[in-house]
Protein backbone atom coordinates (compact mmCIF):
# COMPACT_ATOMS: atom_id res chain seq x y z
CA UNK A 1 0.00 0.00 0.00
CA UNK A 2 0.84 3.60 -0.12
CA UNK A 3 2.76 5.43 2.48
CA UNK A 4 -0.50 7.51 2.85
CA UNK A 5 -2.84 4.57 3.35
CA UNK A 6 -0.40 2.92 5.97
CA UNK A 7 -0.27 5.85 8.58
CA UNK A 8 -4.12 5.89 7.59
CA UNK A 9 -4.22 2.44 8.86
CA UNK A 10 -2.07 2.99 11.78
CA UNK A 11 -4.00 5.97 12.91
CA UNK A 12 -7.14 4.16 12.59
CA UNK A 13 -5.55 0.87 14.65
CA UNK A 14 -4.48 3.00 17.31
CA UNK A 15 -7.92 4.76 17.38
CA UNK A 16 -9.68 1.34 18.00
CA UNK A 17 -7.15 0.06 19.79
CA UNK A 18 -7.29 2.99 23.02
CA UNK A 19 -10.27 5.79 23.40
CA UNK A 20 -8.30 8.07 24.80
CA UNK A 21 -6.52 8.62 21.57
CA UNK A 22 -7.66 11.69 19.74
CA UNK A 23 -7.32 13.15 16.19
CA UNK A 24 -7.11 17.26 15.48
CA UNK A 25 -5.60 19.50 13.04
CA UNK A 26 -6.82 21.93 9.78
CA UNK A 27 -9.30 19.90 7.84
CA UNK A 28 -8.55 16.79 9.40
CA UNK A 29 -12.23 15.66 9.57
CA UNK A 30 -14.59 16.13 6.67
CA UNK A 31 -11.99 17.13 4.10
CA UNK A 32 -9.54 13.48 5.26
CA UNK A 33 -6.45 16.21 5.00
CA UNK A 34 -4.72 17.98 2.45
CA UNK A 35 -3.36 14.34 1.43
CA UNK A 36 -6.55 12.20 2.05
CA UNK A 37 -4.18 10.47 5.47
CA UNK A 38 -7.12 10.58 7.72
CA UNK A 39 -10.07 10.06 5.44
CA UNK A 40 -12.78 7.93 6.91
CA UNK A 41 -11.66 8.69 10.28
CA UNK A 42 -14.61 10.95 11.39
CA UNK A 43 -17.13 8.83 9.79
CA UNK A 44 -15.42 6.06 11.84
CA UNK A 45 -14.73 7.87 15.18
CA UNK A 46 -17.06 10.65 15.49
CA UNK A 47 -16.09 14.51 15.99
CA UNK A 48 -15.61 13.91 19.86
CA UNK A 49 -12.74 12.18 18.44
CA UNK A 50 -11.89 13.67 15.23
CA UNK A 51 -12.20 17.09 14.57
CA UNK A 52 -11.06 20.23 12.19
CA UNK A 53 -9.13 22.86 14.29
CA UNK A 54 -8.88 26.42 13.37
CA UNK A 55 -5.72 28.06 11.38
CA UNK A 56 -3.80 28.63 14.73
CA UNK A 57 -1.29 26.28 15.17
CA UNK A 58 -0.05 27.28 18.46
CA UNK A 59 -3.42 27.09 19.86
CA UNK A 60 -3.79 23.38 18.22
CA UNK A 61 -0.58 22.17 20.08
CA UNK A 62 -1.30 24.32 23.13
CA UNK A 63 -4.46 22.43 23.12
CA UNK A 64 -3.24 19.08 23.08
CA UNK A 65 -0.56 19.61 26.40
CA UNK A 66 -3.81 20.27 28.22
CA UNK A 67 -5.39 16.75 27.17
CA UNK A 68 -2.48 14.82 27.23
CA UNK A 69 -2.49 16.40 30.64
CA UNK A 70 -5.95 14.96 31.17
CA UNK A 71 -5.12 11.22 30.20
CA UNK A 72 -5.47 11.80 26.41
CA UNK A 73 -3.39 10.38 23.56
CA UNK A 74 -4.03 13.34 21.14
CA UNK A 75 -2.55 13.29 17.56
CA UNK A 76 -1.87 16.82 16.11
CA UNK A 77 -1.37 17.11 12.02
CA UNK A 78 0.83 19.95 11.19
CA UNK A 79 -1.06 20.67 7.86
CA UNK A 80 2.78 21.10 6.17
CA UNK A 81 6.60 21.49 7.16
CA UNK A 82 6.48 24.77 7.35
CA UNK A 83 3.31 26.00 9.06
CA UNK A 84 4.63 24.36 12.15
CA UNK A 85 6.87 27.65 12.92
CA UNK A 86 3.73 29.52 14.74
CA UNK A 87 3.77 26.21 17.02
CA UNK A 88 7.45 26.49 17.97
CA UNK A 89 6.93 28.11 21.36
CA UNK A 90 4.35 25.66 22.08
CA UNK A 91 6.31 22.72 21.50
CA UNK A 92 10.32 23.30 22.31
CA UNK A 93 9.44 25.64 25.74
CA UNK A 94 6.12 23.88 26.86
CA UNK A 95 5.42 20.63 25.27
CA UNK A 96 9.26 19.25 25.23
CA UNK A 97 9.43 20.82 29.13
CA UNK A 98 6.30 19.54 30.93
CA UNK A 99 7.61 16.06 32.25
CA UNK A 100 10.90 17.30 33.93
CA UNK A 101 9.28 20.49 35.14
CA UNK A 102 6.76 18.03 36.91
CA UNK A 103 9.22 15.81 38.20
CA UNK A 104 8.21 12.96 35.94
CA UNK A 105 4.88 13.23 37.29
CA UNK A 106 3.36 14.07 34.34
CA UNK A 107 2.87 12.37 30.86
CA UNK A 108 2.88 14.02 27.51
CA UNK A 109 1.68 11.30 24.81
CA UNK A 110 1.22 14.08 22.17
CA UNK A 111 2.15 12.91 18.48
CA UNK A 112 2.69 15.59 16.01
CA UNK A 113 2.25 14.39 12.19
CA UNK A 114 4.27 16.76 10.04
CA UNK A 115 4.47 16.12 6.67
CA UNK A 116 7.60 17.44 5.21
CA UNK A 117 10.51 17.93 2.15
CA UNK A 118 10.44 18.43 -1.42
CA UNK A 119 9.96 16.48 -4.70
CA UNK A 120 6.07 17.86 -4.87
CA UNK A 121 6.86 21.21 -6.88
CA UNK A 122 4.64 23.23 -4.07
CA UNK A 123 5.63 26.65 -3.02
CA UNK A 124 6.89 28.27 -0.15
CA UNK A 125 6.59 26.85 3.69
CA UNK A 126 5.01 23.50 1.43
CA UNK A 127 8.62 21.75 1.32
CA UNK A 128 10.69 22.22 3.92
CA UNK A 129 12.62 20.30 6.46
CA UNK A 130 12.76 21.83 9.87
CA UNK A 131 13.36 18.50 11.43
CA UNK A 132 17.03 19.80 13.41
CA UNK A 133 14.92 22.61 15.82
CA UNK A 134 13.04 19.90 17.22
CA UNK A 135 16.17 16.87 17.34
CA UNK A 136 18.17 20.04 19.11
CA UNK A 137 15.52 20.07 22.14
CA UNK A 138 15.72 17.71 24.65
CA UNK A 139 12.44 16.38 25.61
CA UNK A 140 11.08 15.18 21.98
CA UNK A 141 11.17 12.09 20.26
CA UNK A 142 11.87 13.02 16.30
CA UNK A 143 11.41 9.80 13.62
CA UNK A 144 10.89 9.68 10.27
CA UNK A 145 9.88 6.54 8.05
CA UNK A 146 10.97 5.63 4.57
CA UNK A 147 8.62 2.75 3.31
CA UNK A 148 5.18 2.47 3.96
CA UNK A 149 5.91 -0.99 6.30
CA UNK A 150 7.49 1.45 8.77
CA UNK A 151 5.12 4.12 8.61
CA UNK A 152 2.42 1.66 9.84
CA UNK A 153 4.48 0.73 12.61
CA UNK A 154 6.62 3.76 13.76
CA UNK A 155 3.12 5.51 14.22
CA UNK A 156 1.53 2.83 15.97
CA UNK A 157 4.51 3.10 18.52
CA UNK A 158 4.48 7.07 18.74
CA UNK A 159 0.90 7.13 19.72
CA UNK A 160 1.40 4.69 22.39
CA UNK A 161 4.33 6.30 23.86
CA UNK A 162 4.29 8.20 27.03
CA UNK A 163 7.08 11.16 25.72
CA UNK A 164 5.72 13.84 22.33
CA UNK A 165 6.61 12.53 19.13
CA UNK A 166 7.68 14.08 16.22
CA UNK A 167 6.74 12.38 13.75
CA UNK A 168 8.01 14.01 10.19
CA UNK A 169 6.43 12.25 7.33
CA UNK A 170 8.18 12.35 3.69
CA UNK A 171 5.20 13.89 1.62
CA UNK A 172 7.06 12.64 -1.47
CA UNK A 173 7.07 9.01 -0.30
CA UNK A 174 2.86 8.92 0.15
CA UNK A 175 2.19 7.65 -2.86
CA UNK A 176 4.48 4.93 -4.03
CA UNK A 177 3.46 1.60 -2.95
CA UNK A 178 5.56 -1.04 -0.72
CA UNK A 179 5.04 -4.10 1.51
CA UNK A 180 2.88 -3.64 5.10
CA UNK A 181 3.34 -7.02 7.12
CA UNK A 182 0.86 -5.91 9.56
CA UNK A 183 2.07 -9.10 11.72
CA UNK A 184 5.98 -8.88 12.04
CA UNK A 185 6.85 -4.50 13.47
CA UNK A 186 10.61 -5.37 12.16
CA UNK A 187 12.83 -2.76 14.07
CA UNK A 188 11.32 -0.79 17.01
CA UNK A 189 10.63 2.84 16.83
CA UNK A 190 14.19 4.03 17.48
CA UNK A 191 16.37 1.58 15.95
CA UNK A 192 18.49 2.50 12.56
CA UNK A 193 18.80 -0.30 10.29
CA UNK A 194 20.91 -1.30 7.22
CA UNK A 195 18.61 -1.18 4.24
CA UNK A 196 20.97 -2.45 1.75
CA UNK A 197 24.76 -4.39 2.17
CA UNK A 198 27.67 -3.35 0.72
CA UNK A 199 31.94 -3.34 1.25
CA UNK A 200 33.17 -0.03 -0.37
CA UNK A 201 31.36 2.94 0.91
CA UNK A 202 28.55 3.69 4.12
CA UNK A 203 25.93 6.10 3.10
CA UNK A 204 23.17 7.42 5.52
CA UNK A 205 19.79 9.22 5.60
CA UNK A 206 16.33 9.39 6.49
CA UNK A 207 12.79 9.53 5.45
CA UNK A 208 12.76 10.43 1.38
CA UNK A 209 16.49 10.73 1.38
CA UNK A 210 17.10 6.60 1.59
CA UNK A 211 14.92 5.85 -1.47
CA UNK A 212 17.79 8.50 -3.09
CA UNK A 213 20.64 6.59 -1.34
CA UNK A 214 19.12 3.47 -2.47
CA UNK A 215 18.75 4.93 -6.48
CA UNK A 216 22.91 5.78 -6.18
CA UNK A 217 23.44 2.39 -4.87
CA UNK A 218 21.55 0.67 -8.18
CA UNK A 219 23.48 3.44 -9.75
CA UNK A 220 26.93 2.81 -8.10
CA UNK A 221 26.66 -0.90 -8.68
CA UNK A 222 26.70 -0.91 -12.27
CA UNK A 223 30.36 0.86 -12.29
CA UNK A 224 31.47 -1.06 -9.65
CA UNK A 225 31.29 0.22 -6.38
CA UNK A 226 28.88 -1.22 -3.42
CA UNK A 227 27.40 0.97 -1.52
CA UNK A 228 25.85 0.11 2.20
CA UNK A 229 22.56 1.73 2.58
CA UNK A 230 21.65 2.98 6.57
CA UNK A 231 18.35 4.47 7.05
CA UNK A 232 18.50 6.53 10.11
CA UNK A 233 14.59 6.19 10.79
CA UNK A 234 15.08 7.87 13.87
CA UNK A 235 16.06 11.18 14.46
CA UNK A 236 16.11 11.81 18.29
CA UNK A 237 17.66 9.65 20.03
CA UNK A 238 19.45 8.63 16.75
CA UNK A 239 20.94 5.22 17.10
CA UNK A 240 24.10 4.84 15.82
CA UNK A 241 25.03 1.03 16.19
CA UNK A 242 24.36 -0.17 12.96
CA UNK A 243 25.90 2.51 11.71
CA UNK A 244 29.12 2.72 13.69
CA UNK A 245 29.42 -0.85 12.43
CA UNK A 246 28.82 -0.39 8.75
CA UNK A 247 31.92 2.37 8.79
CA UNK A 248 33.90 -0.07 10.88
CA UNK A 249 33.58 -2.19 7.55
CA UNK A 250 33.73 -0.13 5.09
CA UNK A 251 35.45 2.67 6.47
CA UNK A 252 33.78 5.46 4.25
CA UNK A 253 30.75 7.34 5.33
CA UNK A 254 28.11 9.57 2.94
CA UNK A 255 25.67 11.41 5.28
CA UNK A 256 22.94 13.18 3.15
CA UNK A 257 19.72 15.27 4.03
CA UNK A 258 17.29 17.69 2.21
CA UNK A 259 18.09 20.10 4.97
CA UNK A 260 20.14 22.41 4.90
CA UNK A 261 23.33 21.65 5.99
CA UNK A 262 24.66 24.16 8.25
CA UNK A 263 24.01 22.88 11.79
CA UNK A 264 21.99 19.83 11.56
CA UNK A 265 21.51 16.62 11.65
CA UNK A 266 23.97 15.57 9.46
CA UNK A 267 26.44 17.60 10.91
CA UNK A 268 25.92 15.44 14.34
CA UNK A 269 26.20 12.56 12.20
CA UNK A 270 29.52 13.40 10.73
CA UNK A 271 30.94 14.48 13.95
CA UNK A 272 30.05 11.94 16.06
CA UNK A 273 31.04 9.33 13.81
CA UNK A 274 34.68 10.83 13.75
CA UNK A 275 34.50 10.91 17.30
CA UNK A 276 33.55 7.42 17.76
CA UNK A 277 34.82 5.56 14.87
CA UNK A 278 38.24 7.77 13.63
CA UNK A 279 40.37 4.79 13.56
CA UNK A 280 38.13 3.25 11.24
CA UNK A 281 37.66 6.04 8.56
CA UNK A 282 39.49 5.87 5.21
CA UNK A 283 38.43 9.50 4.41
CA UNK A 284 36.94 12.67 6.12
CA UNK A 285 32.64 12.10 6.26
CA UNK A 286 31.41 13.90 3.33
CA UNK A 287 28.13 15.54 4.15
CA UNK A 288 25.35 16.20 1.10
CA UNK A 289 22.34 18.26 1.59
CA UNK A 290 20.25 21.58 1.06
CA UNK A 291 22.05 24.76 0.12
CA UNK A 292 22.01 26.82 3.29
CA UNK A 293 19.25 29.48 1.17
CA UNK A 294 15.43 29.60 1.93
CA UNK A 295 13.72 26.57 0.25
CA UNK A 296 13.51 28.20 -3.37
CA UNK A 297 10.36 28.48 -6.23
CA UNK A 298 9.30 24.78 -7.30
CA UNK A 299 11.02 25.32 -10.88
CA UNK A 300 14.18 25.31 -8.95
CA UNK A 301 13.78 22.81 -6.40
CA UNK A 302 16.18 20.14 -8.31
CA UNK A 303 18.80 22.15 -8.11
CA UNK A 304 17.88 22.49 -4.30
CA UNK A 305 17.58 18.83 -3.22
CA UNK A 306 20.29 16.49 -3.06
CA UNK A 307 20.21 14.30 -6.01
CA UNK A 308 21.67 10.84 -6.45
CA UNK A 309 24.05 12.76 -8.61
CA UNK A 310 25.25 14.48 -5.86
CA UNK A 311 25.52 11.66 -3.94
CA UNK A 312 27.66 9.45 -5.77
CA UNK A 313 30.41 13.05 -6.18
CA UNK A 314 30.58 12.74 -3.18
CA UNK A 315 31.46 8.84 -2.86
CA UNK A 316 33.85 9.54 -5.87
CA UNK A 317 35.38 11.95 -3.21
CA UNK A 318 35.82 9.58 -0.36
CA UNK A 319 36.93 6.91 -2.50
CA UNK A 320 39.72 9.23 -3.97
CA UNK A 321 41.90 9.69 -0.95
Amino acid sequence: MPMAKAIQLGLRDAMAADEKVLLMGEDVGKLGGVFRVTEGLLAEFGDRRVFDSPLAESGLVGTSIGLAMRGFRPIVEIQFDGFIFPAFNQITTQLARQTVRHDGTVSMPVVIRVPYGGHIGSIEHHQESPEAYFAHTPGLRVVSPSTPHDAYWMIREAVESNDPVLFFEPKSRYWPKGPVDLDHPGPALHESRVVRAGTDVTVVGHGAMVSTLLHAADLAAAEGTSLEVVDLRSLSPIDYGPLLDSVGRTGRLVVAQEASGNVSVGSEIAATVAERAFYSLEAPVVRVSGFDVPFPPAALEAEFLPSADRVLEAVDRVLSY
